[in-house]
């Protein structure tokens, strides 16, 4: 059992790692403007952006009819951009199934409910290139604040997550993306934790990354069991995230560190 960390035991931690402490107040941000200059203009880039390539992939799948008389998602839904409305809504409660759904799992209830294929497994390319496609359509729209009133109690829950402290290394969320946003570790500057550029082609990983995968990915940073890909847990923290970075718009796929 490991004892819980003090928040002057979390500043030690960080100032040994190489944080320089710069706490700037102001409106919400993206990711985007904690980056380099490099890496700023390898996203704006339309042809050496390399999360473009999956936005290739989902345009195809798109058009492409799984299996003979299955249809394809354009048969139901016409263009990506059909869907532009919903994305920056997204997580959000889902009547159907009471509970809570995002983009993976909506695609996902269609290919296995309308399409009657196993539905793509999490992280697969198949999904993400889906799920970068309609992201991409949707860029330029900001998130939405828009919570129903079933949802009150999951968005209360992601706040909760995002705020307690996990792991041997005993921080939270909000200790790096709040406390220390702005901050330098390792060279690399600390972001608010924004989610609007999600799917993201993540240097550190060499390929595309769904939310859920930075969630495991900060979870396992801090030495956390990481829950698995569709949790509850990680859906109510999106949530949040989602109502959080509001205004913010959409730059998927966004390029980071």
């Amino acid at each position: 059992m490991h004892p819980r960390r003090s928040p002057k035991w979390c500043l030690t931690l960080c100032l040994t790692l190489g944080v320089g402490l710069s706490l700037s107040a102001g409106a919400a941000q993206s990711g985007l403007a904690y980056l380099g200059e490099e890496l700023k203009a390898l996203q704006a880039d339309p042809f050496a952006n390399p999360g473009l390539l999956w936005v290739d992939r989902g345009a195809a799948l798109w058009q492409a009819s799984p299996a003979p008389e299955v249809p394809a998602c354009a048969s139901c839904h016409g263009a990506p951009e059909s869907l532009r409305e919903v994305i920056p809504t997204l997580p959000r409660w889902n009547a159907a199934t009471q509970r809570l759904e995002n983009l993976e799992g909506l695609i996902r209830q269609c290919q296995s409910e309308r399409q009657h294929q196993p539905p793509a497994p999490f992280e697969s390319e198949a999904l993400l290139a889906l799920t970068t496609r309609l992201a991409h359509g949707a860029r330029g729209l900001p998130l939405s604040a828009a919570v129903a009133p079933e949802a009150a109690p999951a968005l209360a829950r992601g706040e909760a997550f995002f705020r307690e402290r996990r792991g041997q290394l005993g921080l939270s969320c909000a200790d790096c993306h709040e406390r220390y946003k702005g901050a330098r570790l390792r060279g690399d500057r600390i972001s608010e934790g924004m989610i609007n550029g999600f799917p993201i082609y993540r240097l550190t990983w060499q390929t595309l990354g769904s939310r859920h995968r930075m969630f495991r990915w900060c979870n396992e940073a801090v030495r956390a069991e990481p829950y698995p890909f569709g949790a509850g847990p990680y859906l109510e923290l999106e949530l949040f995230l989602r109502h959080r970075g509001a205004v913010i718009p959409l730059e998927t796929p966004a390029v980071r560190r």
